[in-house]
């Protein structure tokens, strides 16, 4: 329902003013933030044992990886929480991203500057009288001051407004980046701990391995000694006991370097870090889903991507603003004498209020062309938000169908290793009463043991694959924890340097 303008003037002048503000607003403002839609898919495409979990926030907040119960990972977690360089400098990030939105804040209040000014001078008797008919003489003379001076920008068009809202969604998307390079640096330091533990159990499986082999040796050498076997039984049963050791100096070369990762993770020299030997323990625990429209709130990147694309937002607005006037309120005054001892009189006081207003006419186009750099920024925003998105669905998928393989191969696995192991106590029978070449205790032996470093290799990947799983479900943290992120305008900041 419209007022016609007759009728606007007949209500008085202050609801003329309230249209022309709301006409200004209207046609200045920025546009109006929506968040970007993404196409989410109803439900996980990994069929059971995989279930949605009910409360959304089943995940431990903060310390997903209690999951596994195992202390040592804890110790280890919590040490890199409190000492990982990453994770501080990301701290850092965030803190200059708040002292920056400080700064968009403070457009909003007036700024008010003081000073004191002291001088003396002489004047030449020879200066110019410009017209006057009066005859210059030598002037000395002295000036005392206490000037005051107000400047605030009008902010009728939004662009401060508008200038804050970038900043404020600039500092929760640096939150949630923190909360990422938290979640990043837990999941790495659990993913190469149970690589480590899985080293750990491999190589005990070539150490005992390595052992069998070196009585098989012996046994041999004896049987060879005696007559009853050839050199050919000693030098194939040396060479299979040479290539485990081989073996198992690379494993322990691998497990030093997960080690030395571990160390960097917490915020340690290797040196000083020596993580004590000890095999896996652990199975990979059950890890609650929740649904895929949730994981948009879950995923600190998709937030901290979401945030980025309000703020581009929200810059639209300020390079709108540039298209409109500039109007400031300016001010000034204090007191002003040729004598110290008069500087607080009446006389001496002075002052001075106006108001600018400065219009762009010709800019070779500038300021359009940062509009428009700022729509496309938008619109790139956009993509990357919904890209960050679909990245969310594809790892939540990867590792949903990893473990359901791998778990798959780790029981099928079990049943290969019981078979090996009775292979290789026949083919020792066999071989003892004479019935089959040393060969046949050499293939069993190499089955043996290669069964049984895939069991353990199978058990290790779940467990990784476990803890990339929690990672793509964002660690039990949510982005509701953002809208308490921000800089707001307060007396006590107006006040403030």
């Amino acid at each position: 329902m419209s007022m016609k303008f007759k009728d606007i003037l007949r209500t008085g002048p202050l609801a003329l003013n309230l249209v022309v503000l709301g006409s200004i607003e209207a046609v200045a403002g920025g546009p109006k933030y929506q968040k970007p839609e993404v196409n989410t898919p109803q439900n996980w495409q990994t069929p059971a044992p995989w279930h949605e979990a009910s409360p959304l926030d089943s995940l431990p907040k903060g310390t997903w990886w209690m999951l596994f119960g195992d202390a040592e990972l804890d110790q280890y977690e919590r040490r890199a929480m409190a000492n990982n360089q990453t994770l501080k400098a990301a701290v850092a990030r965030l803190g200059e991203a708040q002292a920056t939105a400080r700064v968009a804040e403070s457009g909003l209040s007036p700024e008010l500057d003081a000073g004191v000014r002291a001088t003396r001078s002489r004047l030449s008797g020879n200066r110019p009288t410009n017209g006057s008919q009066i005859t210059p003489t030598t002037v000395t003379q002295n000036e005392f001051g206490i000037p005051f001076t107000l400047n605030y920008e009008v902010d009728l068009f939004g662009r401060v407004r508008h200038n804050l809202e970038a900043a404020n969604a600039t500092l929760q998307a640096s939150a949630a980046d923190l909360e990422n390079v938290r979640l990043l640096v837990s999941s790495e330091l659990a993913a190469d701990y149970f690589q480590l533990r899985e080293l750990d159990s491999e190589i005990a499986v070539v150490q005992k391995a390595i052992e069998f082999q070196q009585q098989g040796l012996d046994f041999v050498q004896k049987r060879h000694q005696g007559g009853v076997s050839s050199g050919l039984d000693v030098a194939q049963q040396e060479v299979v006991l040479d290539s485990s050791t081989t073996q198992l100096s690379l494993l322990q070369q691998q497990r030093a370097q997960f080690q030395h990762a571990l160390a960097m993770l917490q915020g340690l020299a290797p040196a000083e870090f020596t993580a004590p030997v000890r095999g896996m323990n652990v199975q990979p625990p059950a890890v609650p889903l929740g649904l895929p429209s949730e994981l948009l709130q879950r995923r600190p990147d998709v937030a901290a991507a979401e945030r980025d694309t309000a703020a581009a937002n929200a810059r639209i607005g300020v390079a709108r603003a540039a298209l409109y006037p500039g109007i400031s309120l300016g001010g000034g005054g204090g007191v002003d004498s040729k004598a110290i001892t008069s500087l607080l009189n009446a006389p001496s006081f002075f002052w001075s209020i106006g108001l600018a207003a400065v219009e762009p006419v010709i800019a070779g186009g500038r300021n359009r062309a940062q509009l428009q750099f700022a729509k496309a920024g938008y619109q790139e925003s956009v993509a990357n938000y919904r890209e960050a998105a679909l990245t969310a669905f594809q790892q939540v998928e990867d590792a949903l169908s990893g473990l359901g393989a791998l778990t798959s191969a780790s029981e099928s696995q079990q049943r290969a290793v019981a078979d090996a192991e009775k292979s290789l106590s026949l083919a020792n029978a066999r071989y003892t009463g004479g019935l089959v070449t040393y060969l046949d205790v050499i293939t069993a032996q190499e089955q043996a043991l290669t069964n049984e470093r895939l069991a353990t290799q199978l058990l290790g990947q779940r467990l990784v694959t476990s803890v990339y799983l929690v990672k793509a479900l964002g660690g039990g943290w949510d982005s509701s924890s953002l809208s308490a992120v921000g800089v707001k305008p307060s007396l006590r900041q107006a006040v403030q340097q």
